[in-house]
């Protein structure tokens, strides 16, 4: 699902559903171990494009809920997320 950004059907929960995606799909690929990597260049490029529309607060809360449905300590969540800060 390759965002449209001048696409004037796009909505804010089309947005928020791309960052999701993005750290669900960090976890599972970092911390789940899981067999199958749901992490694509797609689902990336979504995302950071995502962020430049949603607020630090948004992002902040997205990561914190994911992190502790996920059992993820915060942290190391945002050091997986973005590795190079």
């Amino acid at each position: 699902m390759t965002l449209d950004l001048n696409d004037p059907e796009l909505e804010f929960s089309d947005l928020v559903y791309a960052y999701q995606s993005w750290v669900m799909a960090v976890i599972n690929d970092e911390k789940l171990e899981s067999e199958d990597q749901l992490l694509t260049e797609d689902i990336t490029e979504d995302a950071l494009n995502s962020m430049r529309f949603l607020s630090g607060e948004v992002t902040s809360a997205i990561e914190t809920s994911l992190a502790r449905v996920y059992d993820v300590d915060a942290d190391e969540l945002a050091s997986l997320l973005f590795p190079e800060e």
